[in-house]
């Protein structure tokens, strides 16, 4: 058998090879535009305009809020009857709008306004595009095909921190030709998606956007998990502007250069991804979901130990690389986890509910963190960050024993 995923078994499937080829080009765009919600858009907005907490804030939650508003999308998309990738491809030109917007324009109002709606657009999709590649690719190569498009986009954005922080080194004031190439991303990316085949999803009995909760209530091993993820997920939130508040705002006594910053919240960070990204996309694949969720959240709440107890080069490194490390692993399980579980032709919905209680905690949790910041140590929130994944972690044990008991029954072991 191939080595390479993509050629194993039914290598020849015309929607797989398209699929997997377009993702792959696509993960080129994605890689840059990664970098403007996690490291530039926050740093502009600190460095350049000098923000308050609250633009900082909705900065900060610019994803989530996209993802609170995915439900949405997904019903649209589905009483519309629009094919997936086609509705992701129309959501990242109207990203590329949001980008247009903060290119030509240079107030902070309308950097805010731009950078929300060209980071959200993006994030919005996600259902959708868990959906397609449900569709495209087989379960069992899931993890695996997905990891290889990750490893692009974290290349990418690695080699993309890396560059413009350096250009943008002590000359801020030329942030817009940034944006400007945040918004050729986007139109890149819509292109690809745009070239991906894809299906209608199937359409259900009349229902409002929000109809897919009901699965919490009948799903009791969705229910664990979504409240385990949202405990792990607040606390991560929370703490993931900082990094950059901790390490570019004068007053905690770091105050490194762009290009500092920038290694330590871009190039470190997806150099670990990269490196790592291979591994979790088989583990996804082979071994017990809730065993892969306990050790991702348990590298989270080291590396935030590490970052915010340290105010050396080897403290914030160290946090700097195992925030990578787990975040290669949520890559997979974050945007596949739901095909565990759901039904294929409720992925979608599966897969809204799980990023709406991302929009929430990743809304509420950035502002938490902010305002918490003028009252407490940032070393402070970071255990009581590092406590919660604890917790999180907790719950998730009598899901992996009974997962594990069940699966010795099946397999005749007891």
């Amino acid at each position: 058998m191939s080595n390479n995923p993509s050629d194993s078994n039914d290598s020849r499937d015309p929607e797989r090879q398209i699929t997997f080829k377009y993702e792959k080009l696509r993960a080129i765009g994605s890689g840059i535009l990664e970098t403007a919600s996690v490291t530039f858009l926050l740093l502009i907005a600190v460095r350049h305009f000098d923000a308050g907490p609250t633009a900082k804030a909705l900065v900060a939650a610019s994803t989530s809020i996209g993802f609170l508003l995915s439900p949405i999308a997904v019903n649209l998309v589905e009483r519309l009857g629009i094919r997936t990738a086609q509705a992701a491809a129309a959501l990242a030109l109207l990203s590329g709008l949001g980008f247009l917007v903060t290119t030509i324009f240079p107030s902070l109002a309308l950097f805010v306004v731009g950078g929300v709606l060209g980071v959200s657009a993006n994030s919005i999709s996600l259902p959708l595009v868990t959906h397609m590649l449900q569709e495209n690719y087989p379960g069992s190569l899931l993890g695996r095909l997905f990891s290889r498009t990750v490893m692009i986009r974290i290349a990418v954005a690695a080699l993309f921190s890396e560059l413009a922080g350096r250009a943008l080194t002590g000359q801020l004031e030329y942030y817009q030709f940034l944006m400007a190439i945040f918004f050729l991303s986007s139109l890149y990316s819509a292109y690809c998606l745009s070239r991906c085949p894809s299906q209608v999803i199937a359409r259900g009995p009349a229902r409002n956007p929000f109809s897919g909760m009901r699965f919490i209530r009948t799903d009791r091993v969705f229910r664990r998990t979504l409240i385990c993820w949202m405990l792990m997920g607040f606390a991560n939130v929370m703490m993931v502007p900082l990094r950059i508040e901790y390490i570019a705002n004068p007053s905690y006594g770091l105050s490194l250069s762009v290009s500092e910053i920038a290694l330590l919240t871009g190039v470190i960070p997806n150099i670990s991804r990269f490196i790592f990204s291979p591994f979790w996309g088989a583990l996804f694949d082979r071994i017990n979901f809730f065993m892969l969720r306990i050790s991702i959240n348990v590298g989270f709440a080291i590396g935030i130990l590490s970052f915010f107890t340290s105010d050396s080069w080897p403290g914030l490194i160290l946090g700097a690389v195992l925030f990578g490390l787990s975040n290669a692993g949520g890559d997979i399980a974050g945007n596949l986890w739901v095909t565990k579980f759901a039904p294929p032709e409720k992925v979608a919905e599966y897969m809204g509910v799980h990023t709406f209680f991302m929009g929430v905690r990743g809304i509420v949790a950035p502002f938490t963190g902010f305002y918490l910041a003028q009252e407490l140590t940032l070393a402070s929130l970071g255990l009581i960050s590092a406590a919660m994944i604890g917790l999180a972690t907790l719950l998730l044990v009598p899901e992996y024993c009974t997962e594990k008991e069940r699966r010795a029954a099946q397999n005749g072991t007891v």
